[in-house]
């Protein structure tokens, strides 16, 4: 099948994460994914929300948002609304639960790490960036914490990152842009582990159901997917994530 792009169906778009984009946090990335860019900042902070105090373990916690001009139309700041919208509690609750499903978080000790996930450019999959980037930045807040004897033994169990997948005219296709998510017959985010474990899976038929089958397929290539963003996280972490890691 030929996309709107040119790719394939299994072919993701062009990805790179640049790390130290923001010299105050203690961890930052900015991740690219085709159109698709947000800046993603891991700030330490020495306490946790109180339905863990004294207990000596810590928290990974997550907003998200979109700059006014994202999109090919300006919206308005949620904070002039005074309110985040559905869409945008949703997202930084599932940025967080990703994060937390591969955080040791009593290696953290009575520290809160939070992500900041900001959308500067937007064009389809800004939730699964989110979580691949913020991953990145919150391995580099890590590092940094270790560093200072603020963490003992291995914070980390593993990897995670996510990407969309979709029937386009019925072909199963990874990594749609807006234009094809807004018009594909099913959309569906895909949050995995290193491990092959699913954090999450949010797929919706937008026309018509979808069968086990089409959804296996679609796993699949979910799979393949987040494979490619896992290989590329190892190579911006080199440096530090082994020490992060448990031993094998």
């Amino acid at each position: 099948m030929q996309r709107l792009d040119g790719r394939t169906e299994r072919d993701m778009r062009p990805m790179e994460i640049n790390t130290g984009i923001n010299i105050y946090a203690e961890g930052s990335a900015l991740i690219k994914v085709g159109n698709t860019h947000v800046i993603c900042t891991a700030s330490v902070e020495d306490k946790v929300p109180p339905f863990l105090r004294d207990t000596n373990q810590g928290w990974v916690t997550s907003e998200y948002g979109m700059l006014p001009r994202a999109t090919d139309q300006r919206t308005q700041r949620e904070a002039t609304r005074g309110k985040a919208s559905g869409r945008t509690q949703e997202i930084q609750r599932l940025i967080g639960r990703s994060l937390r499903s591969v955080t040791e978080l009593k290696a953290l000790g009575s520290r809160t790490i939070w992500i900041d996930c900001d959308v500067i450019q937007a064009d389809g999959g800004t939730r699964t960036a989110s979580i691949t980037g913020a991953f990145v930045a919150m391995a580099l807040a890590m590092a940094k914490m270790r560093t200072l004897n603020q963490i003992n033994g291995a914070p980390l169990r593993g990897m995670v990152a996510a990407t969309s997948v979709g029937l386009l005219g019925g072909v199963p296709c990874l990594d749609l842009s807006y234009a094809e998510d807004s018009k594909a017959d099913v959309d569906m985010n895909v949050v995995r582990t290193d491990t092959g474990g699913y954090v999450e899976v949010q797929g919706t038929g937008e026309k018509t159901p979808f069968s086990p089958e089409e959804m296996k397929v679609m796993l699949e290539l979910a799979a393949h997917g987040t494979n490619l963003l896992f290989e590329q996280q190892r190579k911006t972490l080199r440096d530090i994530l082994p020490a992060l890691l448990p031993r094998p």
